[in-house]
């Protein structure tokens, strides 16, 4: 029998994701938009999540012919230092969860930031098939931050419209590796011919997404996120049906524990 505290994965609130995301991810933010985020508590303690989304990239799943209700990106994977679980389990019952909760789900796509020390190895642990790096991206510097080209085309930089960015100091990053998810059979025989070798890390570069970046270990989000927001079903261990709306679609969502 294990002596580990008991891992279940449930549905979890803005709020909570944020709150990991900005204490235990290296990138310190949530990105805005609709997502659909997986909490993960050990012994009833809230440490963390993986979050989902569409993606700010439209073409994500056009090389897969899948429409955008078809796929998602994986964001983030922010848990604290002080998990016991290792963060492969806690991805895969996360990925489980995501199939279960969201039907017509078929492909889940990730990426890799070796800008960041990252080569993937959370998803080699995985199982995810690699397919390759990207190609780079172009950045501009403006307010003291660099900003992808896509900023400028989108609702949340308005006040910058009809700005002539590409006067602005400009950058091209580092490619990034991509790895895929199937989440069905026919989607995993149809990726099959794309998969490429795994890459190695780099000299004693940090693996993966590295989600444990500092922060107070095992520190819960505040009584009233504890209490409200963190999915009760989730930390008394009762696993129970619930609605939920994301992105304007409703969808029966159950908690998963390790082991089932």
């Amino acid at each position: 029998m294990s002596s580990r505290p008991e891992l279940r994965i449930d549905w979890c609130s803005h709020e909570a994701a944020k709150y990991a995301v900005e204490k235990w991810h290296y990138s310190h933010k949530l990105p805005l938009g609709s997502s659909l985020r997986a909490g993960a508590w050990e012994g009833g303690k809230y440490i963390g999540c993986i979050v989902f989304s569409h993606g700010a990239n439209n073409n994500l799943l056009k090389p897969y012919g899948l429409t955008s209700h078809q796929g998602c990106e994986l964001i983030r994977i922010a848990l604290s230092p002080n998990h016991t679980w290792e963060v492969s389990r806690i991805g895969r019952i996360a990925l489980r969860f995501l199939s279960k909760g969201c039907a017509g789900l078929r492909l889940v796509v990730s990426f890799a930031d070796p800008g960041q020390d990252h080569h993937g190895g959370i998803y080699q642990a995985m199982g995810w098939l690699y397919t390759g790096k990207t190609a780079g991206d172009t950045e501009y510097f403006l307010d003291g931050q660099w900003r992808k080209q896509r900023v400028f085309r989108s609702s949340e930089w308005s006040k910058y419209s009809g700005m002539d960015y590409r006067k602005l100091k400009k950058r091209t990053t580092e490619p990034k590796h991509r790895y895929l998810m199937p989440l069905d059979d026919d989607m995993r025989k149809q990726i099959e011919t794309l998969r490429k070798p795994y890459p190695k890390r780099a000299g004693s570069a940090a693996s993966g997404t590295s989600p444990d970046q500092g922060g107070r270990g095992g520190a819960t989000p505040t009584p009233a996120l504890s209490d409200q927001d963190l999915s009760a079903e989730a930390t008394n261990g009762k696993a129970r049906t619930t609605q939920a709306t994301n992105g304007g679609a409703n969808a029966k969502r159950r908690s998963i524990k390790a082991g089932t």
